[in-house]
């Protein structure tokens, strides 16, 4: 190491990484470096050391995945070391800086211009230096500092070397740096073009050891393709690109370009596979175990276990588990893993953008590698996994291309068979890899991915579910998270109940554990204080006492009927909500106005109830210019982003109620659209609909008579907590709805069959 230089290299002994450790902690970072005379020397002593080196300062160091540390130095001043203090830990010194001497004159200027022309003749004929390796030195004005940046160009051997880093005299170090720069162009101007230096005079020709590290290199990898089970183009691409790695020089870019491309390709489980475990019995306890509920799911998940079973080698399907956060589909996708005893995989696409996450990178780019799908599969070690292509409904695009469109080759099963990654350019069958994919929403994935998915709905737990989940599964690992035993702290099931109910507001139980977290820091606290035999109770008077008032009413519903004044039933991708709708019928001309959140199919949904209205308004007992007398404001308070086609009768309802001035139900809520002959048009989400109507203490419920065949997925709880009235027409939802005692007082005209 010689000063006005920045170094690179590998240490690898203990010792030495602990020294480097030490400095880099310090506020200087400064290091001294100097020379073995023994460099097989693996511990060496004062004798086996040279006592002129250069102190360093560290610029950077990097800790390599063997353990060893890739440093860059910068060298500063040369110093002679005086004593050496052989410490347990590393090797420390006293030192001292040796006089720096300046020589000026025009005998100098001649002896740096012979040097720059002595250097640029051997850049000319050694081909291992770059001609732009001499234009840092036309600026070098220092005889000294010239001579220790030409020294690391010449590959001498360390007794050389040492030779120089000790001569103070600049004059006399740049005189024989002069020397050995003409020594090495005589040698090479006498050496063939095709003869290698290397086999010529080893010690003497730099770049020697990386060359010998280089040929080790090859024949490891030799080995390793020897042993790796390839497909035909694979093997035969390894090859060709082997028989290039061997005719380049293990210095240049294009090398380790290629050796990072062999070993991806050798990294990936081209032909090994985990053996299904088949066993239907142990897999549905494994499903049982860990998910309360969610049966449709695992029914699916059996019936291909089954065929599986039968089939022995079976394409892998494309399930999509859609639903609001926290119910369980990341988990879900672990335990499907687990119950067929195959490795699992997960890839967050939320925020994707560039098509290459999915494809990977040409090789012609700097920084090339392989994409998402790719890496999985060479993380799993198997081909095939279960892969979860998590939140696919959260990628985008832009210029750099649509990873959806990307994805569409890796879901089909009739392309997967032979995918090709841009990086490693060949086809990969990921055939046999069951895939996952999970979302919040059906709307953002576009309509050619949805294709090739077949989608699970997973609907948002009711309350009896939610506290079967955190007794079973939340509970125990709060518990244990914060330390606690399951003596220590005893949940009730009113404490569950209570928090589930007013304390947390969604379709999963993310918020419910972390509320449960919050308890058992509360607890935590009071072991802490008063002792570990201390025992706590949380019933439903301690969840208020430790969490606060509660968030949430147990009944949102209004105490009273209210002209006007409906609950809707709404769904979002969190999961259902009771969205309340007002109406208002003033003195006008006709006028329509629509305020709060709402989106162009609510406001659509609101013109065809007037359009209803009007039509019917002999029926209603209304004149037939009613509406030019009258204007009419709608007004969603608490929409929250909502828009979809399931606000029709709500709307129709909170009109009429308003304009014929009939109050409403506060006990009722409803869903389905509506057309314009009055007909009411069946939903989804029933289930997180009526899960979001128990909850705010709804105890009738309008759903359109086409959802009948959903209410087999409604949990028997759920449906005998609200009374469910299926209506096929808005005549029957403003019988149900409005509170009058008969019929009659809402149809007060003649009686008019709808169209057909």
């Amino acid at each position: 190491m010689f000063p006005h230089a920045v170094v690179p290299f590998m240490v690898g002994r203990a010792r030495s990484v602990t020294a480097l450790n030490e400095v880099n902690a310090s506020e200087g970072k400064e290091i001294f470096l100097v020379a073995q005379r023994n460099a097989f020397a693996g511990e060496p002593t004062a004798d086996d050391l040279y006592t002129v080196g250069t102190i360093a300062t560290l610029v950077q160091v990097v800790k390599l995945p063997d353990g060893k540390l890739k440093v860059l130095v910068d060298g500063q001043r040369r110093a002679r070391m005086l004593r050496l203090h052989d410490a347990a830990d590393c090797l420390r010194a006293d030192v001292e800086a040796l006089p720096e001497i300046t020589s000026v004159g025009p005998e100098m200027d001649t002896l740096m211009r012979t040097a720059r022309t002595a250097f640029d003749e051997y850049v000319r004929l050694q081909r291992n230096i770059p001609p732009e390796a001499a234009l840092p030195f036309s600026t070098v004005d220092e005889a000294g500092k010239l001579a220790d940046l030409l020294v690391r160009h010449l590959g001498l051997r360390t007794e050389v070397a040492q030779e120089l880093l000790e001569l103070e005299d600049p004059a006399a170090r740049l005189t024989r740096v002069v020397t050995l720069l003409a020594e090495g162009s005589a040698l090479l101007q006498s050496e063939r073009p095709h003869r290698v230096r290397a086999s010529r005079n080893p010690d003497a020709k730099p770049g020697d050891s990386e060359r010998d590290e280089f040929k080790q290199d090859l024949i490891e990898l030799e080995e390793k393709i020897a042993k790796k089970a390839l497909p035909a183009e694979a093997a035969e691409r390894v090859q060709r690109e082997l028989r290039k790695l061997k005719m380049m020089n293990p210095m240049s870019a294009e090398a380790a370009v290629i050796r990072n491309y062999l070993d991806h390709i050798l990294a990936l489980p081209w032909s090994e596979y985990s053996e299904d475990r088949v066993d239907l019995n142990e897999a549905i306890a494994v499903l049982h175990r860990d998910h309360a509920g969610l049966s449709k799911v695992k029914t699916r998940i059996i019936e291909f276990l089954s065929v599986l079973s039968l089939v022995k080698r079976m394409d892998g399907p494309v399930l999509c588990l859609v639903g609001p956060p926290g119910v369980g589909k990341t988990s879900l996708a672990r335990s499907i893993a687990e119950s067929m005893n195959r490795q699992f995989v997960r890839v967050a696409l939320g925020g994707v953008r560039d098509e290459a996450e999915i494809r990977g990178h040409r090789r012609t780019y700097i920084g090339a590698l392989p994409g998402k799908i790719m890496h999985g599969i060479r993380k799993a070690g198997t081909s095939n996994p279960v892969f979860l292509l998590d939140e696919i409904d959260k990628m985008n695009s832009d210029f750099r291309g649509d990873p959806s469109a990307a994805l569409l080759e890796v879901l089909d099963p009739e392309q997967n068979k032979a995918f090709n990654d841009h990086y490693l350019d060949l086809e990969y069958d990921l055939s046999k890899v069951l895939f996952i994919c999970t979302a919040n929403s059906l709307q953002q994935i576009p309509a050619p991915l949805q294709d090739r998915l077949e989608i699970v709905r997973l609907a948002g737990y009711s309350e009896t579910e939610k506290i079967a989940i955190a007794r079973r599964h939340l509970v125990p690992k709060q518990v244990k998270a914060h330390g606690l035993s399951p003596e220590q702290v005893v949940f009730s099931n009113d404490a569950l109940s209570r928090i589930a109910r007013e304390y947390t507001r969604e379709a999963g139980v993310r918020a419910m554990e972390r509320d449960l977290a919050a308890v058992c820091r509360k607890v935590a606290r009071r072991v802490v204080a008063k002792g570990p035999e201390t025992r706590v109770r949380v019933n439903g008077p301690t969840v208020e006492k430790m969490l606060g008032p509660p968030r949430f009413r147990r009944n949102q519903v209004s105490e009273r009927d209210e002209i006007g004044f409906v609950n809707g039933l709404a769904w979002t991708q969190n999961g259902g909500v009771m969205v309340p709708v007002e109406a208002l019928a003033l003195p006008g001309s006709g006028k329509l106005t629509m305020t709060g959140s709402l989106g162009s199919v609510f406001r659509e949904s609101c013109e065809a109830a007037i359009a209803w209205l009007r039509s019917r308004a002999d029926r209603l007992g209304l004149e037939k210019d009613f509406w030019q007398r009258l204007d009419v404001h709608v007004h969603v308070p608490e929409l929250w982003g909502v828009d979809g086609p399931s606000a029709g009768i709500t709307l129709s309802t909170a009109i009429v109620s308003a304009v014929c001035r009939i109050p409403v139900r506060h006990d009722v809520a409803m869903t389905g659209e509506i057309t314009l002959r009055g007909a009411v048009k069946p939903i989804g989400g029933l289930k997180e609909k009526l899960i979001a109507a128990r909850a705010a203490g709804i105890t009738r419920a309008l759903v359109p008579i086409d959802n009948a065949k959903d209410l087999q997925d409604i949990p028997k709880s759920l449906k005998a907590a609200v009374d469910l009235q299926l209506v096929s027409t808005m005549d029957e939802v403003l019988t149900l709805a409005l509170a009058v005692d008969r019929r009659e007082d809402i149809f007060r005209g003649e009686h008019q069959e709808l169209p057909s």
